[in-house]
Parts: C-alpha cells; sequence; structure tokens
C-alpha cells in the first residue's frame, strides 16, 4: 500500500556518506545520528535549525543516550566506546569493551538499546560483496561486559523491540538474504532465542535496514534500496509504504514533541549519478498519524 498523500519534509541536507541510527533526544528536543564514514556524530535542534558535528578517532555506528548529560554509548570499529560530548566541539572516546572480530575489516553496525537499557548491536564485514556470514549480535552490559549472542550474519540490521520488550527483532539487509526475524527476548537476562521468520522481503521493494517500533507495535523498516519506508503489523502484514526523495533510506526513528515524526536518515554513494536524487544523504521527516515511544537510554 503506498501513501504518497503523506510527504516526505527534508529537514537537513546533510549529505551524509551514510547516515544511521538517528535517536530523538526528549530533554533535549535534538534528533542525533552517525555519519559512518564521516567518523561523525551528529545533532540538529529543530526549535533553532542549529546543526553540530563532532567527529571520532574511528567509525561510529550506532548510538544510544545514556542518562547523564552529553554522555553516549556507541558501537564503534573496535569495541563499545562511551562519548562525552564537549562544547568546543571536542569528543571524549573512552573504550568500554573491545571485541575480538572474526576477520579484519569488520565494525559494528546497527545497535540499540532493550527496553531494560541493555545495549546490543551487530557487527559486519565492512566489503559487503564478499558476502561472508561473520557477523555476530552481541549484549553490553556494566557488569558482564560483551557477550555474544548472536551470529552467522552477513549485516545484521533492523534491531528493534516489541512494546512489552519480549520480542526482538533484527534484519540482514545482504542483497543475498533479505530477511527479518523475530525472536523471543528473556527480560531478565536479556538473551534472544526460538529465532523465526518475521518477513521475508525478497519479493518486497528494498532491502531490510534500520528500524523502529511505534505505539501501536508495529515495526518500520527503510526499503533500501527503494526509497521507501515500510510498515509492518505484530504479525508480519505490510501495512503501509512511504516514500522519500532518495533511493537509500537507511534507518529512522520517532520523534519531536509528541513523537508523531518520523526522522528517516539516508546514504549518499559515491560514484554514481545523483541528479534524480539531489537530496541523498538528507535527513528527512514524515507524519505518518502515528506515534512512536521514547528510546531507551543505556542504564546497565
Amino acid at each position: 500500500m503506498s501513501s504518497d498523500f503523506i510527504k516526505a519534509e527534508l529537514v537537513l541536507d546533510a549529505r551524509n556518506a551514510t547516515g544511521e541510527s538517528p535517536v530523538w533526544n526528549g530533554a533535549e528536543q535534538a534528533l542525533y545520528w552517525v555519519d559512518i564514514p564521516a567518523r561523525t556524530l551528529c545533532r540538529w535542534t529543530p526549535a533553532t535549525g542549529e546543526a553540530s558535528c563532532w567527529l571520532a578517532p574511528e567509525m561510529l555506528a550506532c548510538v544510544a543516550m545514556t542518562p547523564a548529560a552529553n554522555t553516549w554509548i556507541a558501537g564503534a570499529e573496535s569495541g563499545i566506546f562511551q562519548l562525552q560530548l564537549q562544547d568546543d566541539g571536542q569528543l571524549g572516546f573512552e573504550s568500554l569493551a573491545p571485541v575480538s572480530h572474526a576477520m579484519p575489516g569488520m565494525r559494528f553496525n546497527d545497535g540499540r538499546c532493550d527496553r531494560q537499557g541493555r545495549f546490543l548491536a551487530g557487527t559486519m564485514l565492512m566489503n559487503m560483496a564478499a558476502g561472508a556470514s561473520v557477523g555476530c549480535v552481541y549484549s553490553y552490559q556494566k557488569e558482564s561486559g560483551l557477550t555474544k549472542l548472536l551470529d552467522g550474519f552477513i549485516t545484521p540490521n533492523g534491531m528493534a523491540f516489541s512494546l512489552d520488550g519480549r520480542t526482538m527483532y533484527l534484519s540482514d539487509s545482504h542483497p543475498s538474504v533479505q530477511s527479518v526475524w523475530a525472536f523471543d527476548y528473556d527480560l531478565d537476562t536479556g538473551t534472544p532465542s526460538n529465532r523465526r521468520l518475521f518477513i521475508d522481503m525478497k519479493p518486497l521493494p528494498g532491502r531490510p535496514d534500520g528500524a523502529a517500533v511505534d505505539a501501536d507495535g508495529c515495526y518500520w523498516i527503510c526499503g533500501n534500496d527503494a526509497g521507501l519506508v515500510h510498515r509492518f503489523t505484530p504479525d508480519g502484514k505490510l501495512d503501509r509504504s512511504l516514500a522519500v526523495p532518495v533511493k537509500k533510506p537507511a534507518m529512522c526513528a520517532f520523534g519531536g514533541a509528541g513523537l508523531d515524526t518520523l526522522f528517516v536518515t539516508s546514504i549518499r554513494p559515491e560514484g554514481v549519478d545523483l541528479s534524480d536524487q539531489p537530496l541523498a544523504g538528507g535527513v528527512f521527516a514524515l507524519r505518518p498519524g502515528v506515534r512512536g515511544l521514547p528510546e531507551p537510554a543505556f542504564l546497565n
């Protein structure tokens, strides 16, 4: 189902190489996200229109808030880090847990906190063309450190949690896979089990990239390469597809004062003709008529 009457608004012509991991900070009323190859954490404040960036020593792939002001947790190239945003534009970068990758040339990719405040993130080989199933999903907690939960992925993506936190969603966006799975998720231990196919994206437009869950429990996922953001019901039925004016939407997140705006980051590919998508790499806003949920902060 196409909802062409809902128009995407460009909120920032960011020209991100790979805009990912949008997170709405309700206390600041600001949107944060990363540009992975540029090694930057970005912020946009709707009330003022101000945009800021902080440069990291290595690529940042996914971020989550912490209860402390200007302090974030991130999955990067070599592990999990704590980020401290300085007023002078500098970025504190403290290692919390190094990761032992299966092979060189890997980094973290998609990730977020579960509803109990654990930080979960997946890893991937940056050379996606190799199709190597060496990606893993890890959980990070302060006391136990980094724990491997799942393995065997090429490009783990689309991580999200149901309203009650008892279902974890995870995709593999590699062209050879294009699937979204659901897992039972143990709230006490943070352990996923009972993996089952939730959505087969191969017959649908776009590869399954970053995701969000709305207040109705529906799962939103970017259709990378198709310029769409899809909404699926909790039973895996396609409910609607919203268009953005770029081919590669990367991840979506609910934000705004009423959590009724769906922000979408995107990718600006190198070495291709962008005349038909000059806004590639921008950040967009949609008003889908539903609300999202506050993004959990890292608590554990």
